[in-house]
């Protein structure tokens, strides 16, 4: 048994999640096809991240174990992208590992990161890439607010409701904020994170920076831990997968 790592890029629009499901889309599904074609065996894959409908990764990390040795890396990752392309995923790397490596469980850190648009104006080019708010958000109160995720916290309040993690406790080692003439980026790093944790954060706060909720409002749902008192997730378009460490 031979284990290999798998680095690839998707832009998430047209998919239902990385994960296969009953019905739809998926990324993994669509690669896992093309890979067993290419191989000439049954293959499966498993993604370090469970990309939700719409969200986008520039550095997904999967694994797949085969039988025999890959002759030509470079020639299979030329013809993985040839069928792959069209969907809108590009495979980058193909690496040898040991067994001992796990895409999900050898992840010491995820990052991830939010795009939102603050103008009048949405983007055509990016209508599917970043989040549009017209209302001008205030950059130092979003920053102060972002402060409050980092460090080790019960983030019920920002979890699905139908998150299958057997605890809501989460350790943010890092959230990081950026702003470029209207662009803001937020950057998320952390072991794991729960089922729709990030879009629920970047939702409360957006309510807090365009002045919806005072600082003690959102402190308030913070540590209410109750999934009702979030606000509105923000939309899946802004989100991507960044990179996973390991």
């Amino acid at each position: 048994m031979i284990r290999y790592q798998i680095l690839l890029e998707y832009e998430g629009t047209q998919f239902n999640g990385w994960q296969i499901q009953k019905s739809g889309n998926s990324v993994q599904k669509k690669v896992q096809l093309v890979l067993s074609k290419l191989l000439r065996k049954r293959i499966k894959i498993h993604g370090a991240g469970r990309t939700d409908k719409g969200v986008h990764s520039l550095e997904q990390s999967a694994h797949f174990d085969t039988q025999e040795k890959i002759i030509n890396i470079p020639n299979l990752i030329k013809s993985l992208n040839f069928f792959l392309n069209k969907n809108q995923i590009s495979i980058l790397k193909i690496k040898k590992k040991n067994l001992n490596f796990h895409a999900r469980y050898s992840a010491k850190k995820r990052t991830y990161k939010y795009l939102i648009r603050n103008n009048l104006s949405p983007s055509v080019i990016n209508k599917n890439r970043e989040w549009h708010i017209i209302n001008i958000l205030d950059i130092e109160i979003l920053r102060k607010g972002a402060k409050k995720f980092v460090g080790t916290h019960d983030f019920s309040t920002f979890r699905a409701s139908n998150c299958n993690a057997k605890s809501p406790i989460r350790t943010i080692y890092k959230v990081k904020v950026t702003k470029n003439k209207s662009s803001i980026e937020i950057k998320f790093v952390s072991k794991s994170f729960l089922k729709s944790q990030i879009r629920s954060m970047v939702g409360c706060l957006k309510y807090l920076a365009e002045k919806k909720w005072t600082k003690k409002k959102f402190d308030n749902v913070f540590n209410s831990k109750n999934r009702n008192n979030c606000a509105p997730l923000a939309p899946p378009c802004g989100l991507y997968l960044e990179k996973i460490t390991y």
